[in-house]
Order: structure tokens, then C-alpha cells, then sequence
């Protein structure tokens, strides 16, 4: 019998991730509100740079994303040094588990979390241990009693995806304070602007042991460019960069996210339109019996309570028959969930129509 090539056990055993729906049959351009995009677009700026890099795309980018480098570190007061910066956050935490993570070691996140975290450690042979949530709130608690002698990497997003909500600084300062030096910690902080917060890089500024990554696919809207960074210890960022692909930001993407940093009008009025947008969402679905997450980002995730008229799954599927494109959470595990993106203005009438006919 002729043998083929066989993968690693653990990658057989991964779920592979499941995008929200992009499309409705019947509609050649449906509300897509499935995928916390923002829904404003991209800063102007942020286009122009876009299209002028199309004279240089003959040649390869900088390998170091210098100017997008500089722009950050000046903007949030950081040390440029102590960047590094991936295809989407998606390819720092791929590099943070390829480097921290051996087969047998243990990975930690909360019980709702990111899909893309397990995907990267379990492709490295490592175990995924998920602690449970209160009230869709991460426990650091139970986080750190989850965390054993095998641990070596710890996620925790804050604001949190897929569920919205926010712990605050000071358990997030806590959990890292009990937690080994040998644990590597990475705080996804995705949706950190629109929770409004102070952030973080100054308190672990000395941390070696932690990883921040934020991204422009929120925020700044550049989803479609795929820029993630991250920002850590000079020996944590040097470890990254040995594994970081060549070129793997594109001329594009650099021009236009280093754009995007200046235009603070059009981040603004993304912070501003998400804020008002989710608490919009928030007061429909509690008036139409549903319990909704509370929310520090751009999106409003609700649960449909037991023995209610309609699934989350049905009510998924008829609103896309409206052409109505919401994200049902089964491949999370919350199969009673919905998550809800922010929409434009204009939308909002045919949302909340759309909402009130199906589940109300």
C-alpha cells in the first residue's frame, strides 16, 4: 500500500476556524454585521497611502515596517524596538505558541475565547485548558487555578471576543502578578479602544514575561490588510522576530496603517459611532427578551433564554433570509448566542426590523 505524507496527530484534532457568514442568497450586497468590521469604512487618509503604494508594488517591503514602527511608538510612547508585527494578531499568536509552546505543554485561556488562540497551540502539540467564565466575565481566578506546571502560555483578550465584556485593570494586574514568571501572558487587547480605557503598555512595561497585540482591522477598519503588532520585552520581541516571516507585512498595508495612525478625526468617529451603536443594540434585544452581554466594543452578543419562541440558530438563518448577516456562536460552544456588529446609520431601520420580526 503506497503511504502518503501524515500531519502531527494535534493538527488532525483542530477545528479548523469558522468564519461569520458573508453571504445571503437572494442579496447581492446584505448587512453584513457578522464579523465586527467597522462599519464606517477606513480612514481617507488611510485609502490615498493605500492607492499610491500601488507604484511599489514592484518591490519588496521593509522587512522592519519602520515608518509604521515609528508612527506607533510616537503615538502611544513606546519603544520602537519593542514592536513586532504580524499578518493580523492571528500571526503573533501563531509565532508566540511556535516559540513558547513544546507537545505536552499547557495553554490557558477562558472558557470564551478567541478561536484562533487553540488553533495555534494545539498546531504546536500543546493542551488546551479553558476556565470557566462568570456571567460571560473572565475569572482570573479561575484562570490562574487552571494554570499547572506544564503551563507555558496564557491568553486572555480584554475586551473580550467572541462575548464583548471587559474585566478591569487591576485583575488584569492582579492575575499577572500570581502568575509564574515562566508563563508566557498575552493580552489581546483587539478591541481596546473602544473600551475606553487607560492602556496597559506602561504598566508592564517591565514585564518580561508579557505580550500586548492590538490590531487595525477594528478600529482603524483595514480588516481587509490583515496588521497586527504586538509590544513586549526586548528578549520576548527578539525571540518573535526569529520565527517572524520575511516581508509579511505588504507595501499596502504598511502605507496605509501608517496613515490610519494620523487620521485621529476618523478614529474618533469610529470610537463614538460603536459606543452609541452597542448600546442601541443592547436596549433592542433586552426589549425583545433576549439577554445581552454588556458590551466595551463594537458588537453586542445576546442569549436567547431557554424555552424562548426561537432558537439563536433559527432566528440566525431567518435574518439572513432578510438579508440580515448576524454571527451565530455555535463553533464557540454558546449555541443559545448571537453576536451582533455595530451597523452603519443607514442600516438600522432594515436591523431593527429585521430583529423585531424574527425574534420579537
Amino acid at each position: 500500500m503506497m503511504q502518503t505524507p501524515a500531519p502531527k496527530p494535534t493538527i488532525l484534532e483542530i477545528s479548523p476556524y469558522k468564519a461569520g457568514r458573508a453571504t445571503a442568497p437572494g442579496f447581492a450586497h446584505p448587512i453584513k454585521i457578522s464579523a465586527n468590521e467597522n462599519p464606517l469604512g477606513t480612514s481617507p487618509a488611510a485609502r490615498i497611502a493605500y492607492l499610491k503604494a500601488a507604484d511599489r508594488l514592484n518591490f519588496y517591503p521593509d522587512p522592519r515596517a519602520n515608518d509604521l514602527r515609528e508612527k506607533l511608538a510616537a503615538k502611544h510612547g513606546l519603544d520602537p524596538a519593542r514592536l513586532v508585527f504580524g499578518t493580523g494578531s492571528d500571526e503573533i499568536f501563531s509565532m508566540a505558541c511556535q516559540a513558547y509552546l513544546s507537545p505536552g505543554d499547557t495553554m490557558v485561556q477562558p472558557q470564551w475565547a478567541f478561536a484562533a488562540w487553540a488553533i495555534a497551540a494545539r498546531a504546536q502539540g500543546a493542551v488546551v485548558k479553558s476556565a470557566p467564565e462568570r456571567h460571560y466575565h473572565v475569572d482570573v481566578d479561575a484562570m490562574l487555578a487552571a494554570v499547572d506546571a506544564r503551563t507555558r502560555v496564557v491568553f486572555i483578550a480584554n475586551p473580550a471576543n467572541p462575548t464583548g465584556t471587559k474585566i478591569s485593570h487591576q485583575d488584569i494586574a492582579r492575575f499577572h502578578a500570581r502568575l509564574p514568571t515562566n508563563v508566557l501572558f498575552v493580552l489581546d487587547e483587539a478591541y481596546a479602544e473602544f473600551a475606553e480605557q487607560a492602556p496597559l503598555f506602561e504598566t508592564f512595561a517591565d514585564a518580561p514575561n508579557v505580550l500586548i497585540t492590538r490590531t487595525f482591522s477594528k478600529l482603524y477598519g483595514l480588516a481587509a490588510l490583515r496588521i497586527g503588532w504586538g509590544y513586549a520585552a526586548p528578549a520576548l520581541i527578539e525571540t518573535l522576530n526569529r520565527i517572524r516571516l520575511p516581508f509579511n507585512l505588504s507595501v499596502e498595508a504598511i502605507a496605509a496603517a501608517t496613515a490610519a495612525v494620523d487620521d485621529e478625526e476618523f478614529a474618533a468617529r469610529s470610537i463614538a459611532h460603536a459606543v452609541i451603536g452597542r448600546a442601541k443594540l443592547a436596549k433592542l434585544v433586552s426589549e425583545l427578551g433576549l439577554v445581552a452581554a454588556p458590551s466595551a466594543t463594537n458588537f453586542v452578543t445576546a442569549k436567547f433564554p431557554a424555552k424562548f419562541s426561537i432558537t439563536a440558530a433559527a432566528a440566525t438563518a431567518k435574518l439572513a433570509e432578510r438579508g440580515v448577516l448576524v454571527r451565530g456562536l455555535e463553533p464557540y460552544g454558546m449555541d443559545d448566542c448571537i453576536r451582533i456588529s455595530v451597523c452603519k446609520d443607514e442600516d438600522w431601520p432594515v436591523v431593527e426590523a429585521s430583529l423585531r420580526s424574527v425574534i420579537g
